[in-house]
């Protein structure tokens, strides 16, 4: 029984770690430019390898999301959209792309109540980086005026 609760509690403090480190990281990030840099050519070729690796197989090669992707399917779920510019992704500010890339659609926080989703939660496969990474990649592919909008929408996001 103490190997037990000693395997519980050491996995109960790294859960904490975990959550603290993204806390900080967000933190960190309402007092300044999102971590997910569009101008960053490294940052943009980091996360277009690791979007292409873990990403593209749902979102599309192209960022075009699945076809019909506001459209539910039998099983109530709708298909991964685009995070192209017809898609919504821009529409939400960078920290909450990186919590639902990280933690998944997680209902009542990201999503309604009840919802469910086939997104994974990729904490524990991606770095924190990787997801910065991988949204910079993803607003690289946007026009200027939408990224203006996306950072305005960023900006009201920290000032509230």
């Amino acid at each position: 029984m103490p190997g037990t609760r000693n395997r519980i509690g050491i996995g109960l403090l790294a859960a904490a770690c975990a959550f603290l480190a993204g806390a900080i990281a967000v933190a960190l990030w309402k007092d300044k430019k999102s971590p997910a840099d569009p101008g960053n050519a490294v940052q943009v070729a980091q996360g277009k390898a690791v979007y292409d690796r873990h990403c593209a197989s749902c979102h599309g090669t192209r960022l075009e999301g699945q076809s019909n992707w506001r459209e539910k399917l039998a099983n109530g779920r709708l298909p991964a959209p685009p995070h192209d510019e017809s898609g919504h992704t821009w529409h939400h500010p960078d920290a909450v792309l990186f919590g639902i890339t990280k933690h998944g659609l997680v209902p009542g926080k990201y999503a309604p109540p009840k919802y469910e989703s086939d997104m994974p939660a990729f904490a524990g496969i991606l770095a924190d980086e990787e997801i910065w990474a991988v949204l910079a990649y993803i607003k690289s592919t946007w026009s200027d005026e939408i990224r203006r909008t996306q950072a305005e929408i960023n900006r009201e996001f920290r000032n509230r």
